[in-house]
């Protein structure tokens, strides 16, 4: 990925993200210096992404320390549970605040500070290697099951390097097939309300070259029906024990349909997406966001004025409609209460 390219920065004691809510029309970087600016940004979309997310965790924990001397573990703690209220449903914000916390809680304020900025780089470097590996199975397991040849791809929000820092999760995978010539074409879910996969996915496969077509999230039925889709990856914002799968708000739709038209569906996820803890989907909390989403369009109201929405920013999609869960391990399949501790705890 090229410089100019990176959504998430963090030099001369700054954190630069770039506000992805105006791509793809234009590239607007802003420069951050505070927790607080970090919040904003994660509960804003300026960030987002589960993996880039939690970056911006850690290094908007950073800027705490290091504005911050002297702390006590209190108020160390304050500020992680604040950045974490930005948003509810990414494990990846809770994970890496938690990780930040136990790391520095009895050093210094400069050791602290320069642990934490040495880590983020550390996790970013990390991303990029650990999705290459996942985008490699992936594709052994696209050859099992479906012979070598090139393939259609649908996806769904985005989850390339706007999302991850680095080649992306499912997204990772289209990348991979396309640096191999293994790639026809990558159906791109336009993803309603916020449109992440007509202006960020898009906008990704553009800059790599990629052959792509943006559809509405209503022709995916059509396109399977007609034999125009191969297989589907999505990403994942929380993964529980049972499989069952937070994601963009579509993405159960899309496997329920994907399971009658017999079409392989796969989740790509790194491990700090993964959360054994919770035993089902159920358990989760989906985050809501402002109704205004939907019932207006830049600002200009598109429904009567009278009318009111409701919007889910994810669903859940059950496990047992998942064909595989690809980590940077390995892929889980079957019984996901066996086969998901095997690739999250593995060495």
């Amino acid at each position: 990925m090229k410089e100019e390219y990176n959504p998430i920065q963090f030099k001369d004691h700054k954190l630069i993200l770039l506000d992805q809510r105006v791509l793809p029309l234009e590239e607007v970087f802003h420069s951050l210096e505070t927790l607080e600016q970090a919040h904003w940004a994660i509960k804003e979309m300026i960030v987002r992404g589960a993996p880039c997310i939690g970056f911006t965790a850690i290094f908007g924990m950073a800027l705490w320390l290091k504005n911050h001397q002297n702390f006590t573990t209190a108020e160390l703690n304050q500020a992680g549970d604040y950045l974490k209220s930005a948003r509810p449903t990414a494990v990846n914000l809770n994970f890496e605040v938690d990780r930040v916390i136990a790391m520095v809680q009895d050093l210094t304020n400069q050791e602290a500070y320069e642990k934490v900025v040495s880590f983020g780089h550390l996790q970013i470097s990390k991303s990029e290697t650990e999705n290459r590996a996942m985008a490699k199975t992936a594709y052994a397991e696209l050859e099992e099951r479906l012979g070598k040849k090139k393939y259609n791809i649908l996806t769904h929000c985005n989850t390339g390097f706007l999302a991850c820092g680095s080649i992306g999760t499912a997204l990772g995978v289209v990348q991979h097939l396309h640096e191999n010539d293994q790639l026809e074409l990558a159906w791109v879910d336009e993803t309603r309300p916020y449109l992440q996969g007509s202006r960020l996915t898009a906008y990704e496969l553009v800059k790599l070259g990629a052959p792509h077509k943006v559809v509405v999230e209503g022709a995916a039925s059509y396109l399977m029906k007609t034999g125009q889709v191969d297989a589907i990856f999505t990403g994942a914002d929380r993964i529980v024990a049972n499989g069952d799968t937070a994601n963009k708000v579509g993405t159960s739709n899309l496997s329920i349909l994907a399971k009658h038209y017999n079409i392989p569906f796969y989740i790509v996820a790194p491990s700090s997406s993964f959360d054994l803890s919770i035993q089902s989907g159920e358990k989760i909390e989906i985050e809501l966001r402002d109704e205004n989403e939907i019932l207006s369009y830049k600002n200009n109201r598109i429904a009567p004025i009278e009318s009111t929405a409701f919007n889910p920013s994810f669903d859940i999609t059950d496990g047992q409609l998942i064909t595989g869960i690809i980590n940077e391990k390995g892929i889980a399949q079957g019984n996901y209460l066996e086969s998901l501790p095997r690739i999250v705890h593995a060495d």
